[in-house]
């Protein structure tokens, strides 16, 4: 009977993990679309993931580390990183769709294979790493070929995004490991010093005029119950993505977890192109596939690397297991957007 039960409680994990990566990045297009103001929008997405954080915490059901000034000015330089990549995020969701989202999101490996070797000292890809990387690359590049919707707002954005997530998957390694912060203190710094944040870039995009003027338009009525039923879902499953995401990977292997994402990006694809009319032609789609499948190799020539290490050394094993939870948690956590709440893929 216990073992029944636990079966069906990782069932529940990985299911629910699935739902919520798989949904997230065409919730916050569909966020974005009806709810025209991206910097209010992530906003409300670091207000919910931070707040939640911190009654989760005081219930019970997690622990984080207490929020520390000196901590946290330490943390700040990442904190800007992470603001200005789910910034980009927002933008590139509303002018360009999520087939387009995904292709730039799968070009990471490539600069961050390129800044882990040139900045951080670590091994020059493999031969199959490397093949992999080019198969992401060509993949890419039919794509954005054949896109009917390019256009260069879009793809200025796209490219933005490209750097600023690049950066903050290198730095927060980096920083991570230097604080010594337990996941959910991750995401409840991140989140909080991007919430303290967001009125400066209102200011500073002018964001905060258009704003104020939807308010005395709609007397006073911000949301209609569409917009709102939007912004609300990407908050919410910007959260449960964190949730759902941590235990999922202690609840599983590595190796299914890493499946799990896969299928979640093909998922994405899928309801995607079901439900509007927002994403690439046939050929556009079979270069995404193609990109993916770049990125499945990728993982899979990275995982073997790690066996093969931690095999030859029982204490470097152990290393390796926390540097995973950091890497881990960098790409699953920083797609969603807010920890989550980029895009789940």
């Amino acid at each position: 009977m216990a073992v029944q039960k636990q079966h069906y409680a990782t069932s529940s994990l990985v299911i629910g993990y699935a739902l919520c990566s798989s949904l997230l990045a065409v919730i916050n297009k569909f966020a974005i679309t009806k709810f025209n103001y991206p910097g209010l929008l992530t906003a409300l997405q670091y207000l919910t993931s931070a707040l939640g954080v911190w009654v989760l915490g005081k219930l019970g059901f997690l622990n984080h580390d207490p929020f520390v000034w000196d901590t946290a000015k330490k943390f700040l330089p990442a904190a800007v990183v992470f603001y200005l990549a789910i910034f980009t995020n927002t933008n590139l969701l509303r002018h360009a769709n999520v087939d387009t989202f995904i292709v730039f999101r799968s070009l990471t490996p490539i600069l961050v294979a390129v800044a882990d070797t040139l900045f951080r000292k670590q091994p020059v890809p493999s031969k199959v790493t490397f093949l992999s990387l080019v198969v992401i690359l060509g993949g890419a590049v039919g794509y954005v070929a054949t896109d009917s919707g390019f256009t260069l707002t879009a793809y200025s954005w796209a490219f933005a995004y490209l750097i600023t997530i690049t950066t903050e998957m290198v730095y927060i390694k980096h920083m991570v490991t230097n604080l010594g912060l337990n996941t959910w203190g991750f995401v409840y710094y991140n989140n909080l010093l991007s919430l303290m944040m967001a009125p400066l870039f209102w200011v500073v995009t002018g964001e905060y005029s258009d704003v104020f003027a939807s308010i005395g338009s709609n007397r006073g009525n911000l949301f209609e119950s569409v917009a709102f039923t939007a912004v609300a879902l990407s908050c919410v499953f910007g959260l449960l993505i964190s949730f759902f995401g941590f235990a999922c990977r202690k609840a599983i292997s590595a190796t299914a977890f890493t499946v799990t994402g896969v299928v979640n990006k093909f998922l994405t694809v899928a309801i995607n192109v079901l439900i509007w009319d927002k994403h690439a032609s046939p050929f556009g789609l079979f270069c995404l596939l193609v990109t993916i499948a770049g990125g499945i190799l990728y993982q899979q020539s990275v995982t073997g690397v790690s066996t093969a290490s931690s095999q030859r050394d029982p204490a470097a094993s152990k290393l390796m297991d926390n540097k995973d939870d950091v890497d881990e948690y960098s790409e699953e956590d920083q797609e969603k957007g807010i920890s989550g709440k980029i895009s789940g893929v």
